[in-house]
């Protein structure tokens, strides 16, 4: 076990995202996994039916005595609900300077439930994209972030680059929600260079969490002492075996087999 990547981030009662993806992943891929918890979900296949907030204050306690006592080799951050948690969070991974930052800007759930308040995605600009080693939004979250559409995959090298001038070191901009067959995902280096990870779509319904899973995938890698762009391709590599071996669980978005072995 190598790596000890502490995950901030919301919980999921279904198991397939959230928290619960997030250790799944990280453990599967040799990691140790810690948690500051942001927020409880009541959430199944079918979307999110309750939120429980918890105070700043207590998000600051759990990463503190893990950072304390365990240490960290990297971070993770999901779901931050509201302005006051994305401060806190900022506040404790500063501490740290030179441990890998992936932030996942978590603002809708895959059923379409909102997940972040509208006054956050200021502060989640200000605060935490500059701390960001790797800024990982879908196109939606691109969207929100931007202040303007991204369609197709023509827009997403400038909305990648765009999106690294907001702050973050590196930008990986993720093409699910585009159609077609071809799924290309748009990495904007520390550089600024400008990259292109492709693979061929999984058709399915069961990829609830993956955004989630991919993240953690990536600190993981980060933890691990790999070099980014190492880190997101064995991170790609392990959640697509994990969407082609879904189990097909519950009426919705199924979660991902995140047990699934890429070592063979």
């Amino acid at each position: 076990m190598r790596g000890r990547i502490l995950v901030i981030a919301g919980s999921d009662s279904g198991g397939g995202a959230g928290i619960q993806a997030d250790i799944k992943a990280i453990t599967a891929l040799g990691g140790f996994a810690m948690t500051a918890i942001t927020a409880l979900t009541a959430q199944d296949t079918r979307g999110v039916h309750d939120v429980f907030t918890v105070p700043p204050d207590f998000v600051t306690a759990q990463m503190r005595c893990v950072m304390d006592d365990i240490g960290v080799d990297a971070f993770k951050s999901g779901m931050l609900d509201r302005s006051e948690v994305i401060g806190a969070v900022a506040d404790m991974i500063a501490t740290r300077p030179g441990v890998p930052y992936v932030l996942d800007p978590v603002m809708v759930a895959k059923g379409g439930a909102s997940l972040l308040q509208q006054e956050a995605v200021a502060a989640l600009k200000s605060r935490l994209l500059p701390l960001a080693t790797l800024l990982t939004p879908n196109l939606p979250e691109a969207e929100v972030l931007l202040g303007r559409p991204v369609r197709a995959h023509g827009d997403m090298r400038q909305a990648a680059l765009d999106l690294r001038d907001m702050g973050a070191h590196a930008v990986l901009l993720k093409g699910g929600h585009l159609p077609g067959d071809e799924l290309v995902d748009v990495f904007v280096d520390s550089d600024g260079t400008v990259h292109s990870f492709t693979s061929t779509r999984v058709r399915t319904v069961h990829t609830h969490g993956t955004g989630c899973t991919l993240a953690s995938a990536i600190a993981a890698g980060l933890g691990q002492g790999m070099a980014l762009p190492a880190a997101i391709d064995r991170a790609r590599a392990y959640l697509y075996r994990a969407i082609v071996a879904a189990p097909g669980y519950g009426h919705g978005a199924g979660p991902v087999n995140h047990a699934v072995d890429i070592t063979t």
